[in-house]
């Protein structure tokens, strides 16, 4: 009893360091910390590892150290990618506006569909999240308004997939769109695979 209560707090503080860790990187990429959390990610780093090497027999908690696992490595290298963005003086994932000589015009910006992504679970479909959240963020930037956090992006994702999953979607899409000159953001329960 006493072991799988300790994993359970082992699993606690990771989970809880994890999310420290995303918002600091998210603090850094809008500009709000002076350099990358390197210390707080390699003790992450560092607790993934020992709990790796812990053996976990319980399935539940094997399956939370597994999902928790997979998304420090897509974060890790979301911010990778980021990082060697900057470095090489190109906009990278997490990119913010720069002052721009030449106006565009945005009185003249016509309706239309920039992005549709579809989800059953969102967790599992992590590149898609991404994806959706880029062009979100890019048309937001066009539109002149500032692009979300991504966790916050995230979660809100997750909610609106469980809550229309729970009134009978099987899956459920999400349309990134400029309609009347503003940014529209849009979630529709499917209601099944066939449809279209």
């Amino acid at each position: 009893m006493s072991e799988i209560d300790d994993i359970d707090r082992e699993l606690g503080l990771f989970e809880s360091e994890l999310k420290k860790l995303e918002a600091e990187y998210n603090m850094y990429f809008a500009g709000r910390l002076q350099r990358p959390p390197w210390e707080l990610r390699k003790r992450v780093e560092l607790m993934a590892k020992r709990l790796d090497r812990t053996h976990i027999a319980n399935y539940g908690q094997r399956f939370r150290f597994t999902t928790l696992q997979t998304r420090l490595a897509k974060s890790s290298g979301l911010w990778d990618r980021g990082l060697r963005a900057r470095e090489e003086g190109r906009p990278g994932p997490f990119a913010q506006p720069r002052p721009v000589e030449e106006k565009p015009k945005p009185s003249k910006r016509e309706d239309k569909v920039l992005h549709v992504a579809t989800f059953e679970d969102p967790l599992r479909e992590m590149e898609k999240v991404h994806q959706l959240y880029d062009n979100l963020a890019q048309a937001r930037r066009e539109a002149g308004q500032e692009a979300i956090p991504f966790h916050k992006f995230a979660d809100l994702i997750k909610t609106q997939v469980n809550t229309l999953k729970e009134k009978g979607s099987p899956e459920v899409a999400f349309r990134v769109a400029f309609k009347d000159g503003r940014v529209a953001f849009t979630a529709r329960g499917l209601k099944g695979k066939s449809d279209k």
